[in-house]
């Protein structure tokens, strides 16, 4: 309040003294015509005025200083926003960033940096064995490893490997089958120190999946966190279903029991502690790997068929992520005083390309405590700086945000506020400071920690609206990444400065991208629209001893064939319209993209999740609802209809209700009307990893969600045609 009197009566004294400035010299004028007032004069004019006056000028003068020194800045874009990629000669229509070397593309950021052990290694040295990784229990603060400690433990567990038969080289396999968690980081770095292959192996994968990754990988020792995870590699074993198995190393601790069963079937069972002792008594000088062997077989998910192993070299990525580097350098370079929340799964490669910057720069990584409801809970603990995110988490945050603001007139407030800080946005200027944040932003920022300059989203694509309204609520830079395992994990990258929602920005100055005919779904190259296609230092090298879907998805001149649908904007980012497999016909011969419809479908206010379903003996689409068990009721009750979430589940009126706002959404998107669902069937659990419903990177099963709604599919097209 003090500051504004300030404020405001200094404009009025200046006003005023301006005033006399101007009388003074216009009677000088008459008396001695042109001219002008020496410098002398204005001294004794300025002598002359009370010392109030006097005041108000030097109040005036430290406010305008003041805010000329604090004013919010915006980002300088690295590249002309309207111009972010452009094509290159003789590659096919293939475009590249504007970033970077022309002449090639990005195979490294930092010349001591060019595998994953040098990238620790560079971190280590920037670092002066600063706090490296972090964990903690429930209601305890975070306790830290540092980076010597974390070198001289991968050494040691790398050692101990060696010294019970594991061969130092990229024909060693070791598997990892843990949480994000300390322990995973040590154990990769060991196989990374000693040129062996990481195999990630997934809680969520299945039986069948883990058994086949064990045999088509030929690995014989695994790495787990938990004991239920080892009971589980033994059954296997003792069902002659993984006879190649040998050895499983625990991290947590176990009892004497595992230790018999383990004996009993051949398989040696040991704790993590101990294969440690036993490198450091039998301590091996480190064997680096060169850049181009392989560091990884990531297996992917996928939502048909047995699971593909993605090989990826260590040259693909530190590529990869130096891509990032390059794109981002300029605003906001990752340091040591940089902290990542790790959440998402270790076992998938978006995760740990962040968490390799991270590393890279001396920063931190802190997990979360294993249970996704404490997360906000861990993010107040560590307030991290960086947060890489899915889209499904993203609209949570903005559901949730929505919820809470519970009246017509505190949503407006708050889209208003919104509104105001998207204005900034828009010319660049990212900040927590303003009078909307303080006044509506503040405690959504704090429940994240405070401290967030980064989020990345990638893995799905993100609504408009939740990007937009939480680029503008955060107070950070939000930025949106496309991409695959096959290529690392990320192609496309919003460019900083560019922070308009709908497209998933330009290419990584380490790939180029084409975009190449679909003729059955009407999208071809010469219209700017097609399937993506990717090619450089980043794409992987092939799937494990798998030639035949290795030569469907890499074509002989290099390019990965995504499968994705995308579209050239006239600035040169990339719009994701579409997917190529997931297609059908409907009876009358109409071809049919249900994940098209559903990333419409999906921005009705009381939807969290749904299926579309439709087949060649059918049509018309229908559709499997999940409402959002916050946002839902409140949508329900301005709609005149009242009671319980499970109630409202059942209700015929609410069915009505959201099937009519699914076709406003699907005519306002420009959908055909065959491509509208004719009815729908609400179900009142969400669709997860742990029903089988959700792939573990959060993608639809859709076979999986075929089968288990059968008999309610028919009934949706049984009551259509009564």
């Amino acid at each position: 309040m003090l500051a504004f009197v300030l404020v405001s009566g200094s404009l009025w004294i200046i006003l005023e003294l301006s005033s006399t400035l101007v009388e003074k010299m216009q009677v000088e004028e008459l008396m001695s015509g042109l001219r002008m007032p020496e410098m002398g004069e204005f001294g004794q004019f300025f002598r002359s005025l009370p010392t109030f006056t006097l005041v108000g000028i030097g109040a005036l003068t430290a406010v305008v200083t003041y805010w000329l020194a604090t004013r919010p800045r915006p980002i300088k874009p690295p590249c002309d926003l309207l111009h972010q990629s452009e094509e290159v000669p003789h590659e096919d229509g293939g475009r590249r960033s504007m970033m970077g070397d022309h002449s090639k593309l990005m195979t490294h950021y930092h010349d001591d940096a060019r595998t994953l052990y040098e990238v620790f290694q560079r971190g280590l040295h920037i670092s002066g064995d600063g706090p490296c990784l972090g964990s903690r229990l429930p209601n305890q603060p975070y306790k830290w490893i540092s980076y010597n400690e974390v070198m001289a433990r991968a050494e040691h567990m790398g050692s101990g490997l060696l010294y019970q038969g594991c061969q130092p080289n990229t024909d060693q396999f070791i598997g990892v089958f843990a949480q994000n968690r300390p322990e995973w980081i040590i154990t990769e770095l060991a196989c990374y120190t000693y040129s062996m292959v990481v195999v990630p192996l997934y809680d969520t994968l299945g039986q069948d999946a883990i058994r086949f990754i064990i045999n088509t990988a030929d690995i014989s020792t695994v790495i787990c966190d938990k004991v239920e995870k080892a009971q589980v590699l033994l059954g296997n074993v003792e069902q002659k279903q993984t006879p190649g198995l040998r050895r499983i190393i625990l991290m947590d601790a176990f009892e004497s029991a595992l230790l018999e069963r383990g004996q009993g079937c051949g398989v040696h069972i040991q704790a993590m502690q101990e294969v440690e002792a036993l490198g450091r008594e039998h301590y091996r000088k480190p064997i680096p790997p060169a850049p181009e062997d392989l560091s990884i077989v990531c297996f992917t998910s996928g939502t048909t068929g047995n699971p593909k192993g993605v090989m990826l070299t260590h040259g693909n990525v530190v590529a990869d992520f130096s891509g990032f580097l390059k794109v981002t350098d300029k605003v906001i370079f990752p340091n040591q005083d940089d902290c990542l929340i790790s959440f998402l799964p270790l076992a998938h490669m978006f995760e740990r390309l962040i968490e390799c910057v991270v590393y890279c720069h001396g920063g931190r990584i802190g997990f979360y405590q294993g249970d996704i409801r404490l997360l906000s809970d861990d993010m107040k603990a560590l307030r991290p700086t960086i947060f890489p995110v899915v889209p499904r988490l993203l609209n949570r945050m903005y559901d949730k945000i929505f919820s809470q603001a519970n009246t017509p007139l505190k949503r407006r407030l708050l889209n208003f506020a919104a509104k105001r800080k998207s204005a900034e946005l828009s010319s660049g200027i990212i900040r927590s400071d303003s009078i909307w944040d303080k006044i509506f932003f503040s405690k959504i920022q704090a429940s994240l920690g405070g401290r967030l300059r980064m989020i990345i989203t990638g893995a799905a694509p993100t609504s408009p609206t939740v990007l937009g309204f939480l680029r503008a609520a955060l107070g950070c830079q939000v930025y949106e990444a496309y991409g695959q395992t096959e290529c690392t994990a990320g192609c496309t990258y919003t460019t900083p400065g560019d922070w308009t929602p709908g497209h998933v920005g330009a290419p990584l100055p380490c790939n180029l991208i084409k975009v190449v005919d679909v003729p059955e779904k009407n999208y071809f190259a010469s219209k700017g629209e097609g399937e993506i296609c990717v090619k450089g230092p980043n794409v992987f090298k092939g799937y494990l001893k798998d030639p035949e879907r290795t030569a469907e998805t890499l074509d002989a001149n290099g390019w990965l064939h995504t499968g994705d649908i995308g579209k050239w904007l006239p600035n040169g980012t990339l719009k994701i319209i579409d997917r190529k497999k997931h297609i059908f016909k409907l009876a009358q011969g109409e071809y049919i993209s249900p994940e098209k419809i559903e990333n419409i479908y999906i921005r009705s206010e009381p939807v969290a999740q749904l299926y579309v379903h439709g087949d060649t003996l059918q049509s018309c689409l229908v559709g499997i609802i999940v409402p959002d068990p916050e946002v839902m009721p409140e949508w329900a009750k301005k709609k005149g209809i009242l009671g319980t979430y499970m109630d409202l589940c059942k209700n015929t009126e609410l069915k009505k209700a959201i099937l009519e706002d699914l076709v406003r959404l699907g005519k306002a998107s420009g959908l055909h009307s065959f491509e509208q669902v004719k009815n729908i069937y609400i179900h009142n659990e969400m669709f997860s990893i742990e029903n089988g419903l959700l792939t573990p990177t959060l993608k639809a099963k859709r076979p999986e969600l075929k089968e288990f709604f059968k008999v309610k599919i028919e009934q949706l097209y049984s009551s259509i045609s009564m």
